[in-house]
């Protein structure tokens, strides 16, 4: 069995905890500059990974970006690539 990768998702604008209490517990959650939120957590394969974005989606949240996270140093803090 693979190992679980952690993941970063960028969804557009500033959603509240409410709004996310579903992920709450699997994914950190947090505001870049903002304007954006992110979530970052463990995905276990590609069904879950799948399941998230499709609960996102039934939310009619736009979402940014998808991608493994970086690992995380004081030199090279995890950050997101966001398209305009």
């Amino acid at each position: 069995m693979n190992e679980p990768i952690t993941y970063q998702i960028v969804i557009r604008g500033h959603a509240s905890e409410r709004l996310l209490a579903r992920l709450s517990d699997d994914f950190s959650i947090d505001t870049i500059a903002g304007r954006n939120t992110r979530l970052i957590g463990e995905i276990r394969d590609a069904a879950h990974l799948h399941g998230v974005i499709n609960q996102l989606a039934s939310l009619a949240i736009e979402i940014v970006s998808v991608m493994p996270a970086a690992p995380e140093s004081p030199d090279h803090p995890t950050q997101a690539k966001e398209t305009p």
